[in-house]
């Protein structure tokens, strides 16, 4: 752990694999959040620090001992239904963090893992200049969040992604990834109901943790909004069934239903990104971007193995 420190706010999904794939290439990476991770960081490398986010001066004692030249914020709450119910509080959270790290941490390059859900779902494609304009509290809540950081840190970049999946152990004790949530439940021989009128781009978290590290380690100053999606625009019905096909269970076990009766009633109906840039710049043109097909592929062993 010789490499540049890097801090990571949040020790969930995403930011476990931000961790892993940081600390596999040398990096001395501190994840920090309220609980410890399921899977302790030091199995891969890392270290784990206790920090509630929300409170300036813990995260300023944090800074001072691990003096990051990184840091990666992808801290919650992200749970779109929940925001919905708690909107005040989801934009607190969200906004504090981001005004703390901005001010405390202005001298490292900040990534903050952003969302499709700041955009209201009219068009099928938004890329970067596309105007913003969030729907729901949880876009509204990341849309602040942005604005909050890239307005006073110099070298923060907002990295909006797209729907975000890839293996979780049924036990995980939270919300899955909606990969994972269909994919336990097929293989038990249970029906999946999931939006027909509904879209995204689903970007594999692998594949989101090498951009990340990617737009880290840039040697000029990154541009401060980039795009990450998959290269497929499906919707949720569609995926599943997908899913369904690579774990060879029976495709009739998805059930197509309108978004309006789902957990998913309160997110555009399109969320799906695509970048003018990544493509253009040095450290992310050659990195593969896999579409849901190969990405239910690569998937399908580790959750066979594990039911």
């Amino acid at each position: 752990m010789n490499g540049p420190r890097t801090l990571i706010v949040g020790s969930g999904f995403v930011g476990t694999a931000i961790a892993r794939r940081l600390a596999a290439s040398g990096g001395a990476v501190t994840l920090a959040s309220r609980g410890r991770p399921a899977q302790p960081p030091e199995t891969y490398g890392a270290r784990w620090s206790a920090l509630d986010a929300t409170e300036p001066e813990a995260c300023g004692r944090l800074l001072a001992r691990v003096r990051p030249r990184y840091v990666v914020l992808v801290h919650g709450p992200s749970d779109v239904t929940w925001c919905e119910a708690h909107p005040a509080q989801a934009d607190r959270v969200h906004t504090t963090v981001a005004n703390t790290f901005a001010s405390m941490a202005a001298e490292s390059r900040i990534v903050m893992i952003s969302t499709d859900n700041v955009f209201d779902g009219r068009s099928a494609d938004n890329v970067e200049t596309t105007p913003v304009s969030p729907t729901n509290a949880y876009g509204r809540a990341k849309r602040r969040a942005e604005e909050t950081l890239l307005g006073q840190a110099a070298e923060a970049v907002a990295l909006r992604v797209s729907l975000v999946y890839g293996h979780e152990p049924a036990a995980a004790g939270k919300w899955l990834n909606f990969f994972a949530a269909c994919a336990h439940r097929l293989l038990r021989g249970e029906h999946v109901q999931t939006p027909y009128d509904q879209w995204t781009t689903p970007v594999q978290v692998d594949d989101v943790a090498e951009v990340t590290s990617a737009v880290l380690h840039m040697d000029a100053p990154p541009p401060p909004v980039l795009h990450l999606g998959g290269p497929d625009r499906v919707t949720r019905a569609e995926w599943a069934t997908v899913i369904a096909q690579a774990l060879g269970a029976p495709p009739e076990l998805v059930d197509p239903v309108a978004k309006a009766h789902t957990r998913y009633a309160s997110r555009p109906e399109n969320a799906c990104l695509s970048s003018d840039l990544l493509s253009d710049l040095p450290a992310t043109r050659l990195i593969p971007v896999r579409g849901v097909r190969e990405g239910a592929r690569s998937l399908a062993a580790a959750f066979r193995g594990a039911s």
